[in-house]
């Protein structure tokens, strides 16, 4: 995709979603650190579902370290990996209290050394609760940069560095959840919705997907094959 479709691409998403936000329920920096962790694998109506509870009992690193790994896993139990992650959420809790004041870090590489913070949920922390322009390529993102030619690459890490260069500085802020919007609405993994895309013609990807679907090929009857019998073994001729 070129620079100019490049722009125009971004142009018509902040039209169709002018103000877009993760879907995650949070009320600060903590809470979304710990929602996104709960979030790998998982669907952000699963862990709101859990956190929903969660948050109004622990909602700081002192109230989850007192609430233990134990019980922790009774409110998130209904979320994919949940033993791993109460084990994880505990250890990053505790680690905020013994090195950072309580406070969750600003930059990528403190969010990173976390236990279960991976670069994905340190670009959303710093992206969503800190103001940085940076790009977190889940599933979504990664399928859209690449299917619509926006920025290929054969990794995350790849496709990432990709957009934070493509993308117009004006669009980097929330380009991110654009994105993922976009990939879990409309630019959907088995049948992107190409009918009702703002940037349909943008798109490289082919063939474009038509309203309804494309019809199902009907499969070919297939002729059985007659069962020739084998010969008899001629009898050999008595002396």
């Amino acid at each position: 995709m070129t620079r100019a479709a490049i722009a125009d691409f971004f142009q018509r998403l902040s039209v169709h979603m002018p103000a877009p936000k993760t879907e995650l329920d949070y009320t600060s920096p903590y809470t979304l650190l710990v929602a996104v962790t709960l979030s790998a694998q998982a669907t952000d109506v699963g862990v709101n579902k859990a956190t929903r509870r969660l948050f109004p009992v622990a909602d700081t690193p002192e109230k989850m370290v007192r609430l233990g790994e134990k019980r922790l896993g009774e409110y998130i139990r209904t979320i994919g990996l949940w033993r791993n992650k109460a084990k994880n959420v505990i250890a990053l809790s505790q680690i905020l209290l013994d090195v950072h004041d309580g406070e969750v870090p600003g930059t990528r590489d403190e969010l990173e050394k976390l236990p279960g913070v991976g670069r994905k949920t340190a670009n959303v922390v710093c992206n969503v609760a800190f103001g940085q322009p940076t790009i977190a390529v889940d599933t979504h993102i990664f399928r859209v940069s690449n299917r619509t030619g926006l920025a290929r690459g054969k990794d995350v890490v790849k496709v990432e560095e990709r957009l934070e260069k493509v993308t117009p500085a004006e669009y980097l802020q929330h380009a991110h959840h654009w994105l993922i919007l976009h990939g879990r609405y409309v630019c959907k993994a088995r049948t992107p919705e190409c009918w009702r895309c703002e940037v349909a013609d943008l798109c490289l990807f082919t063939p474009k997907t038509p309203e309804g679907g494309f019809p199902k090929k009907k499969n070919p009857v297939r002729k059985s094959k007659r069962t020739l019998r084998s010969k008899p073994p001629l009898k050999s001729a008595r002396k």
